[in-house]
């Protein structure tokens, strides 16, 4: 079991290194979703002071730190040790890289959805998580600020994209017009900005896990069913082939892609002037398909807990 929730930790980090794909997504998938929102929504300073009346070893197993330490250590695995490969592989590779986490994302709509109760309730559910995602996907970007304010709900709103399948915080941030501002921070140490975006993170997670935990304990299959929806709307987002009408220039100068048009193969080599990589695309995709279904049958897509202690 431990060595499945590493596993699950490396494949949210090498997914959040790709721009546009959630960690949340893969969480969604593996059947440890549930078991992450309702770890992190304890995790309070009320709680980590209980532990001079209930102590530390009763604390640890309550907040299941063992469980976050493997997570959050492969995510952590993984974005060091795959950034720069993923990033040449988005370079060199990217309708096959898409096509994989279509694949992905697109069996495991089935595979969850076919665990739902299906009624009325979850149906309008799907359909309101649909357009959720879709819209969320579809914003248009706009400049904003860098004030401590504006900083701050930048990382409230961007950890909530980190945990809802199928969007990508950093995608929020580059719609905000922040994204810049905080790879800039980061490679220049500027702790002014650090702290007021991870302080926005910290009350943003918090108050999100604590909302989906309710949602999920009273409402479980509504709640369910509009993630699913949140992921069905959210695929158009990872369509392999994608024309960029909108970009920012990074810090290195890459462009950085936020209104994007999906196309047919045809359409994408002719005004690309390449090849779609249509076999390749499709046996990636496959393989997306196939580690889902691995997932499944080892039981790793499963509602509520596991076991990881």
């Amino acid at each position: 079991m431990k060595i499945r929730i590493v596993l699950v930790g490396l494949m949210m980090g090498a997914a959040e290194v790709v721009p546009g794909v959630s960690g949340g997504t893969i969480a969604f998938i593996s059947g440890f979703y549930e078991r992450l929102v309702s770890a992190i929504q304890r995790f309070t300073p009320l709680e980590l002071w209980s532990y001079r009346r209930s102590g530390m070893t009763k604390l640890w197993s309550e907040l299941d730190i063992n469980f976050l330490i493997l997570l959050f250590g492969g995510m952590f695995c993984a974005v060091v040790l795959f950034a720069n490969l993923m990033a040449h592989l988005i370079e060199q590779y990217s309708v096959l890289v898409w096509a994989f986490f279509f694949g992905l994302v697109f069996s495991s709509i089935f595979v969850v959805g076919s665990k739902l109760v299906r009624n009325l309730g979850g149906s309008l559910a799907i359909g309101a998580g649909i357009a959720l995602g879709f819209g969320l996907t579809q914003l248009p970007p706009f400049d904003s600020e860098a004030s401590s304010l504006a900083l701050f709900a930048g990382g409230s709103l961007a950890v909530c994209a980190w945990i809802l399948p199928g969007v990508s915080g950093s995608f929020i941030l580059l719609i905000l017009g922040l994204y810049q501002t905080v790879i800039v921070a980061i490679k220049d140490f500027n702790w002014l900005i650090l702290i007021n975006v991870a302080f926005g993170c910290v009350v943003g997670l918090l108050a999100f896990t604590r909302i989906l935990t309710f949602l999920l304990n009273r409402f479980h299959n509504l709640t369910v069913s509009l993630l699913v929806g949140i992921m069905i709307g959210s695929l158009p987002k990872l369509w392999p082939w994608k024309l960029t009408t909108s970009y920012v220039i990074g810090e290195d100068g890459s462009q950085l892609p936020i209104v994007q048009e999906s196309v047919m193969p045809t359409i994408y080599a002719e005004i690309q002037g390449i090849d779609p990589s249509l076999g390749g695309a499709v046996f990636a995709c496959l393989l997306g398909l196939i580690i889902v279904i691995l997932l499944d049958r080892s039981a790793m897509l499963t509602p509520g807990y596991e076991d990881a202690k």
